[in-house]
């Protein structure tokens, strides 16, 4: 299963709560690029340099969990969860995502774990690059002024002390660069179905969603 969207949707929380709720791994491609950005930010290099970027790719250690129930994310062996939410990595995560080096390293490490079983795969670029032929492909969306509210109590809730403003105009920016960049921009996949959250809170939306699965007999007991 595909679920793409903006930031805000409530997108990893979904599609993890529907993973476990059909017996299946959950991906979060979005926290792969979060590490690289975090390498490149650690690294001190640039996150525009294209090269210099490119060039830490091979030595870069990462683990990306596929357990919705444990998704201890680590670089170099370091549990860096929180690290890679921070604003910072935010903010540069977008022109990171935008190399195309960048793009296809993580792909094939991405379709090797979409295609290693029953998999929900979310992210911005799953139904339309990473695994075109899902069974059920989501596009997860809400009003930008929802998906602001909805970060802001995030970041809030990690014990930081966010500004609405910013984060609205942060999550504005990223919108308009993901959905303009060159490489796999932000789209919904052309078979994909549309789910507006702005209404629905995270269960009414994990809802949707299995319903959505078993109408396309994807069932809750681990066999499809």
């Amino acid at each position: 299963m595909a679920v793409d969207g903006p930031s805000g949707t409530g997108k990893s929380t979904v599609s993890r709560k529907v993973a476990a709720a059909l017996n299946a791994g959950y991906l979060d491609t979005g926290a792969m690029y979060r590490i690289v950005t975090l390498a490149v930010l650690n690294a001190g290099i640039d996150p525009a340099d294209e090269v210099g970027v490119a060039n830490l790719l091979p030595s870069l250690m990462f683990a990306s969990p596929v357990d919705p129930a444990e998704q201890v994310h680590t670089l170099a062996g370091e549990d860096v969860g929180r690290s890679i939410r921070s604003v910072h990595v935010t903010t540069a995560v977008s022109e990171v995502s935008a190399n195309p080096a960048v793009r296809e390293w993580l792909k094939e490490r991405q379709q090797q774990l979409a295609g290693a079983g029953r998999m929900v795969v979310e992210g911005r670029d799953i139904g339309t690059v990473i695994a075109p032929d899902a069974a059920l492909k989501i596009y997860l969306t809400a009003s930008e002024e929802v998906r602001a509210s909805r970060r802001y109590k995030e970041v809030g809730a990690a014990g930081r002390t966010p500004d609405l403003a910013v984060v609205r105009a942060a999550i504005a920016h990223r919108d308009n660069y993901d959905s303009n960049r060159l490489h796999a921009p932000l789209q919904a996949a052309a078979d994909a179905i549309v789910i507006d959250s702005t209404d629905l809170d995270i269960a009414q939306s994990v809802e949707a969603v299995l319903v959505l699965a078993a109408q396309r007999g994807i069932r809750w007991d681990g066999i499809r």
